[in-house]
Protein backbone atom coordinates (compact mmCIF):
# COMPACT_ATOMS: atom_id res chain seq x y z
CA UNK A 1 0.00 0.00 0.00
CA UNK A 2 1.33 3.40 -0.94
CA UNK A 3 2.29 5.68 1.93
CA UNK A 4 2.45 8.83 -0.19
CA UNK A 5 0.05 11.68 0.33
CA UNK A 6 -2.85 12.16 -2.02
CA UNK A 7 -2.11 14.64 -4.80
CA UNK A 8 -3.82 17.95 -4.24
CA UNK A 9 -6.35 18.83 -6.94
CA UNK A 10 -5.17 21.86 -8.87
CA UNK A 11 -7.48 24.75 -9.65
CA UNK A 12 -8.26 24.99 -13.38
CA UNK A 13 -8.41 28.51 -14.74
CA UNK A 14 -10.67 29.24 -17.73
CA UNK A 15 -9.05 30.14 -21.06
CA UNK A 16 -8.79 33.84 -21.97
CA UNK A 17 -10.97 33.99 -25.11
CA UNK A 18 -13.93 31.62 -24.57
CA UNK A 19 -13.72 31.73 -20.75
CA UNK A 20 -14.13 27.94 -20.67
CA UNK A 21 -12.37 25.45 -18.40
CA UNK A 22 -12.91 22.67 -20.98
CA UNK A 23 -10.80 24.50 -23.56
CA UNK A 24 -8.04 24.97 -21.00
CA UNK A 25 -8.14 21.24 -20.17
CA UNK A 26 -7.93 20.45 -23.89
CA UNK A 27 -4.98 22.84 -24.23
CA UNK A 28 -3.06 20.78 -21.69
CA UNK A 29 -3.76 17.59 -23.70
CA UNK A 30 -2.54 19.16 -26.98
CA UNK A 31 0.50 20.76 -25.32
CA UNK A 32 3.97 19.66 -26.46
CA UNK A 33 7.33 20.81 -25.09
CA UNK A 34 5.66 23.47 -22.93
CA UNK A 35 4.47 25.54 -25.91
CA UNK A 36 1.12 26.60 -24.52
CA UNK A 37 0.67 29.51 -26.95
CA UNK A 38 0.99 27.17 -29.92
CA UNK A 39 -1.46 24.69 -28.36
CA UNK A 40 -3.99 27.48 -27.77
CA UNK A 41 -3.56 28.72 -31.34
CA UNK A 42 -4.27 25.20 -32.67
CA UNK A 43 -7.41 24.91 -30.54
CA UNK A 44 -8.73 28.36 -31.50
CA UNK A 45 -8.14 27.59 -35.19
CA UNK A 46 -9.97 24.28 -34.75
CA UNK A 47 -12.91 26.08 -33.14
CA UNK A 48 -13.02 28.55 -36.07
CA UNK A 49 -13.06 25.60 -38.50
CA UNK A 50 -15.91 24.00 -36.51
CA UNK A 51 -17.85 27.30 -36.68
CA UNK A 52 -17.39 27.46 -40.47
CA UNK A 53 -18.31 23.81 -41.09
CA UNK A 54 -21.31 23.44 -38.79
CA UNK A 55 -22.66 27.02 -38.45
CA UNK A 56 -23.14 26.23 -34.74
CA UNK A 57 -21.50 27.60 -31.60
CA UNK A 58 -18.11 25.79 -31.48
CA UNK A 59 -18.14 25.66 -27.69
CA UNK A 60 -21.49 23.81 -27.70
CA UNK A 61 -20.15 21.41 -30.34
CA UNK A 62 -17.07 20.73 -28.18
CA UNK A 63 -19.23 20.16 -25.08
CA UNK A 64 -21.51 17.79 -27.03
CA UNK A 65 -18.47 15.90 -28.37
CA UNK A 66 -17.07 15.48 -24.86
CA UNK A 67 -20.49 14.39 -23.52
CA UNK A 68 -20.76 11.77 -26.28
CA UNK A 69 -17.19 10.52 -25.71
CA UNK A 70 -17.34 10.30 -21.91
CA UNK A 71 -17.42 6.65 -20.75
CA UNK A 72 -19.74 5.58 -17.95
CA UNK A 73 -17.83 2.42 -16.95
CA UNK A 74 -14.28 1.16 -17.39
CA UNK A 75 -12.33 -1.91 -16.37
CA UNK A 76 -9.50 -1.91 -13.85
CA UNK A 77 -7.10 -4.78 -13.25
CA UNK A 78 -7.43 -6.28 -9.78
CA UNK A 79 -5.22 -9.06 -8.51
CA UNK A 80 -6.97 -11.65 -6.36
CA UNK A 81 -5.35 -14.89 -5.25
CA UNK A 82 -2.72 -15.00 -7.99
CA UNK A 83 -5.18 -14.21 -10.78
CA UNK A 84 -5.73 -10.83 -12.36
CA UNK A 85 -9.33 -9.91 -13.10
CA UNK A 86 -10.64 -7.05 -15.19
CA UNK A 87 -13.15 -5.53 -12.78
CA UNK A 88 -15.76 -3.10 -14.21
CA UNK A 89 -16.02 0.15 -12.27
CA UNK A 90 -18.07 3.30 -12.68
CA UNK A 91 -16.21 6.37 -13.92
CA UNK A 92 -16.45 9.60 -11.94
CA UNK A 93 -17.43 12.73 -13.88
CA UNK A 94 -14.01 14.40 -13.76
CA UNK A 95 -12.14 11.26 -14.84
CA UNK A 96 -14.70 10.66 -17.60
CA UNK A 97 -14.14 14.16 -18.97
CA UNK A 98 -10.38 13.66 -18.79
CA UNK A 99 -10.61 10.35 -20.65
CA UNK A 100 -12.81 11.90 -23.35
CA UNK A 101 -10.37 14.80 -23.85
CA UNK A 102 -7.41 12.42 -23.92
CA UNK A 103 -9.06 10.21 -26.54
CA UNK A 104 -10.12 13.16 -28.70
CA UNK A 105 -6.60 14.62 -28.76
CA UNK A 106 -5.00 11.19 -29.31
CA UNK A 107 -7.21 10.23 -32.23
CA UNK A 108 -7.00 13.72 -33.72
CA UNK A 109 -3.22 13.34 -33.68
CA UNK A 110 -3.32 9.96 -35.43
CA UNK A 111 -5.62 11.18 -38.23
CA UNK A 112 -4.15 11.64 -41.70
CA UNK A 113 -3.27 15.15 -42.82
CA UNK A 114 -0.70 17.70 -41.81
CA UNK A 115 -2.77 20.45 -40.17
CA UNK A 116 -3.41 19.68 -36.49
CA UNK A 117 -6.17 22.30 -36.20
CA UNK A 118 -8.09 20.68 -39.07
CA UNK A 119 -7.58 17.16 -37.66
CA UNK A 120 -8.75 18.27 -34.20
CA UNK A 121 -11.80 20.05 -35.66
CA UNK A 122 -12.78 16.97 -37.66
CA UNK A 123 -12.40 14.69 -34.62
CA UNK A 124 -14.55 17.02 -32.49
CA UNK A 125 -17.23 17.21 -35.21
CA UNK A 126 -17.20 13.41 -35.59
CA UNK A 127 -17.52 12.94 -31.82
CA UNK A 128 -20.41 15.39 -31.62
CA UNK A 129 -22.15 13.42 -34.42
CA UNK A 130 -21.52 10.16 -32.53
CA UNK A 131 -19.07 8.55 -34.94
CA UNK A 132 -15.30 8.47 -35.30
CA UNK A 133 -12.46 6.81 -33.45
CA UNK A 134 -13.21 8.42 -30.07
CA UNK A 135 -16.76 7.05 -29.95
CA UNK A 136 -15.47 3.64 -31.05
CA UNK A 137 -13.01 3.68 -28.13
CA UNK A 138 -15.82 4.54 -25.69
CA UNK A 139 -17.99 1.70 -27.03
CA UNK A 140 -15.04 -0.70 -26.79
CA UNK A 141 -14.53 0.32 -23.15
CA UNK A 142 -18.23 -0.30 -22.44
CA UNK A 143 -18.07 -3.70 -24.18
CA UNK A 144 -15.07 -4.71 -22.06
CA UNK A 145 -16.95 -3.76 -18.90
CA UNK A 146 -20.05 -5.66 -20.07
CA UNK A 147 -17.99 -8.77 -20.86
CA UNK A 148 -16.39 -8.73 -17.41
CA UNK A 149 -19.61 -8.04 -15.50
CA UNK A 150 -19.20 -11.37 -13.71
CA UNK A 151 -16.25 -9.92 -11.76
CA UNK A 152 -18.21 -6.86 -10.57
CA UNK A 153 -18.36 -8.30 -7.03
CA UNK A 154 -14.54 -7.79 -6.76
CA UNK A 155 -15.06 -4.02 -6.79
CA UNK A 156 -13.17 -2.12 -4.09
Amino acid sequence: MSRRNKAKKRLIHPDPIYNSKLINMLTVRILKNGKKGLAQKIIYQALEIIKEKTQNDPLETLEKAIRNATPLVEVKARRIGGSTYQVPMEVRAYRGTNLALRWISKFANTRTGNNMALKLANEIIDSSNENGQTIRKKEETHRMAEANKAFAHYRY
